[in-house]
């Protein structure tokens, strides 16, 4: 088994649930900003020439970030990250969902539209990018107010891959320089928490 990963926010997505896991995984470091996707080697193992990429013993190729999670979800169930009874994994794919959509989905395109990196992927509108970044903030309320019922983290009280998708979602804030809102409370508590666990810690090793 070995996983080709390196510094994006997906690729983060899956070194959190690892170390949260405590599972070590033979890993090839691929230099995203300077093009190691997109060689020819690496496109036939992901035609989207992204991280991160898992490759199995017998050669089976896995992508997408949450697909890889779930791999190491069923083989290593504990701790739970996923949910364990058929309501708790609902309710945390509900959340994982919403913080894709709602929160990580929005700035990353933001990105997308703004980074010149990735000029080959799209064709870029920077009238989008500012457009999204004056809407952010409102995506930013929806969540604070959700939150605001004292629950440790986005699913409740125990940490999840729901949890994991946000800090994805803090990773692109820092990269593009947005900062939260003082007034969103709930949210900076939330933030306090995640990026003092050391599963966060280990993504600046």
């Amino acid at each position: 088994m070995k996983l080709y990963n390196g510094t994006s926010p997906n690729g983060m997505r899956v070194q959190v649930f690892l170390a949260e896991k405590g599972i070590e995984v033979p890993t090839v470091n691929i230099d995203v900003m300077a093009g190691e996707t997109r060689k020819p080697d690496y496109v036939a193992r992901n035609s989207l020439a992204e991280v991160p990429v898992l490759e199995l013993e017998d050669g089976q190729i896995i992508t997408e970030s949450l697909a890889i999670c779930r791999y190491f979800e069923v083989l290593n169930p504990e701790p739970s990250l996923m949910g364990a009874s058929a309501a708790e994994q609902a309710h945390i794919e509900m959340w994982t969902r919403r913080m894709e959509q709602q929160i990580f989905g929005p700035v990353s395109r933001i990105g997308l539209h703004e980074m010149p990196y990735f000029e080959y992927k799209l064709e870029q509108n920077p009238s989008y990018a500012a457009s999204s970044r004056r809407e952010f903030p409102k995506r930013l309320a929806w969540l604070d107010q959700e939150i605001s019922d004292g629950r440790s983290f986005i699913a409740g009280d125990d940490f999840t891959i729901a949890d994991i998708t946000g800090m994805a979602a803090v990773m692109v804030c820092g990269f593009l320089g947005i900062e939260i809102p003082a007034e969103f409370k709930s949210v900076h508590r939330w933030v306090d928490a995640v990026t003092a666990r050391p599963s966060w810690l280990s993504t600046s090793d």
